[in-house]
């Protein structure tokens, strides 16, 4: 069940990937999943059973499907927004390498190893795990996702556990999007660190969550004693149990700047995005005394 379901969320996250007129190959790349690997609904043997389940080594259903994604034409449309081409450029194994500019140079503080093709495995980043976070200034910072005339957008998979960031970073070439650089920094040296080192204890820290509530918390989402109503509320510190979102996004998590970021504002919302599903959810955090406070979420 588990490969059946990793199948269909590739296949998701490949068709949203897709403009009008590549449809059919997703729903070719569907027969043949389910044609070839005879997905079924079998239970797990029994703990104390004595017979051995031999893993599923035929991988031909995968490379059948892969070069089938290969081959698939990417949109032109997909170097106009650097949302359409990362999903293309993290889904094809085959366009990825031909959109790096080689050598690509990987720095790790005064070290820079220059990587050849050869030499480089598929990077997926935030593709596997259905979702990607994002860390903004303002709400406008938004608009510059939608906006063409970006030329430079730096990716970060942070590790808050490890204390550092890989920075990939791309930049528009002659009409193109290409990685041209990856970078490796301490989590210290990032435009966000207060944060990032603050949100690395309230996603983990049940007590220090509690710590870092404002008085008054805006609230949009779900309501907690009816799942088909949604409120629009404000609620206390001790209410918090109730509305709390449950499993935040901890050890990596990823950030997508647009443009040239320099500074860090006292204001810092928190946006967790659904790729298949489109679900959203957003948090409000704030600065204050030296101390950043939660004061909103919108689910």
């Amino acid at each position: 069940m588990y490969l059946c379901h990793n199948f269909e969320r590739k296949l998701i996250l490949w068709f949203i990937s897709m403009r009008k007129g590549f449809y059919v190959v997703f729903f070719v790349c569907v027969g043949m999943v389910f044609f070839s690997t005879g997905c079924t609904d079998k239970k797990p043997a029994a703990a104390d059973s004595t017979e051995v389940v031999q893993p599923d080594t035929d991988t031909t259903a995968l490379d059948t499907l892969e070069e089938i994604m290969a081959e698939t034409p990417i949109p032109k449309a997909a170097d106009e927004l650097f949302d359409d081409f990362i999903y293309n450029f993290l889904g094809n194994r085959k366009f990825q390498k031909s959109r790096i500019k080689w050598p690509l140079p990987v720095v790790s503080g005064s070290r820079t190893n220059l990587v050849q093709a050869k030499k480089w495995s598929q990077e997926q980043l935030f593709l596997p795990q259905s979702y990607y976070t994002l860390i903004l200034d303002s709400r406008k910072e938004l608009k510059l996702s939608k906006d063409t005339s970006v030329n430079h957008v730096v990716v970060e998979q942070i590790h808050l556990e490890e204390d550092n960031v890989k920075s990939f970073v791309f930049d528009r070439l002659e009409g193109q999007w290409q990685l041209t650089k990856v970078t490796k920094t301490p989590m210290e040296q990032n435009v966000n660190a207060s944060f990032l080192s603050f949100y690395n204890k309230f996603s983990v820290d049940s007590a220090f969550q509690a710590k870092s509530l404002s008085e008054s918390i805006s609230f949009s989402g779900p309501d907690p004693d009816d799942e088909y109503k949604d409120v629009h509320t404000s609620i206390s510190p001790e209410d918090w149990m109730y509305y709390a979102p449950t499993d935040l996004p901890q050890g990596t998590i990823y950030n997508i700047i647009y443009g040239k970021k320099t500074t860090s504002g006292k204001k810092k919302y928190f946006l967790l995005r659904g790729i298949a599903n489109g679900q959203e959810m957003e948090m409000t955090f704030q600065l204050v005394e030296d101390e950043w406070k939660l004061t909103g979420v919108k689910e």
